[in-house]
């Protein structure tokens, strides 16, 4: 019997070490979803986008089962950090302040940051000739931060929670044009909303380096650091890309 007990315990601690093994085996990735192309949601309600698909990728590098979280933008990084999900990969500019709160991987793309307004429209991006218009923008982003840092005694600054908001907006005429991420907008302006818009001056932040969050000292930065730059050694860093873009955005 006591022997009998003993291969019982020994057999339960396999299972708990097993099943501790498979819960390891299972990450979840934090996204936003509001943000095409690089993630939103399809006619069936599925999330996809740039972002997922690089998760994707990453997470079959890593040989780990990973699901989405979606998350709203202003709470997407103390969503984070109470544990809702393991990494964010939404798009997210790595600064100093965020930083603070959340450690990046390497940066898995670079954006720009640049003015859309109406085709048939004056529209000069030099603080004088904006003086007095109403610029758009998503709120806790970096063209917010910038727009705010720069042009904020000039400007009217109107701050949505969705980049998809500022653009309702701009086609109705309640703002005057919108600062946002050249991608981003990229991709808007070829939709029929879009069409009658374009964009304005040069970019005013040509290299926003864009990366993947986790919590503070947590080991899983370094494995997506390692997958990362496998994906893009093997090609499908850039099969990724070229399913969005005609030109490199890495």
């Amino acid at each position: 019997m006591h022997t009998y007990k003993k291969f019982l315990l020994a057999a339960a601690a396999t299972l708990v070490m097993s099943a501790n093994a498979m819960a390891a085996e299972k990450l979840r990735m934090g996204i936003e979803a509001a943000y095409p192309p690089f993630n939103n949601k399809d006619a069936s309600g599925q999330v996809v986008g740039f972002d997922k698909d690089i998760g994707d990728a990453l997470c079959a590098k890593m040989k780990v089962e990973c699901s989405v979280v979606t998350s709203d933008w202003d709470g997407i990084i103390p969503a984070l950090n109470a544990k809702k999900f393991d990494f964010l990969v939404s798009s997210l500019s790595i600064t100093d302040e965020r930083k603070q709160a959340v450690d990046f991987t390497d940066p898995y793309y670079s954006n720009k940051l640049q003015f859309i307004a109406p085709k048939n429209v004056d529209f000069k991006t030099d603080k004088a000739s904006l003086k007095g218009k109403v610029i758009g923008t998503q709120r806790a982003t970096l063209a917010g931060t910038w727009l705010e840092d720069n042009f904020g005694s000039d400007v009217d600054i109107k701050l949505y929670d969705t980049q998809e908001n500022a653009y309702l907006d701009l086609v109705a005429g309640r703002i005057d044009g919108i600062l946002a991420d050249k991608y981003v907008q990229y991709e808007w302006l070829k939709s029929k909303d879009g069409m009658n818009f374009e964009f304005k001056g040069e970019p005013v932040v040509d290299s926003d380096k864009i990366g993947i969050a986790v919590r503070k000292g947590d080991p899983l930065r370094e494995k997506l650091n390692k997958a990362l730059a496998e994906i893009k050694a093997d090609g499908t860093y850039k099969k990724i890309n070229d399913k969005y873009f005609p030109f490199s955005i890495e």
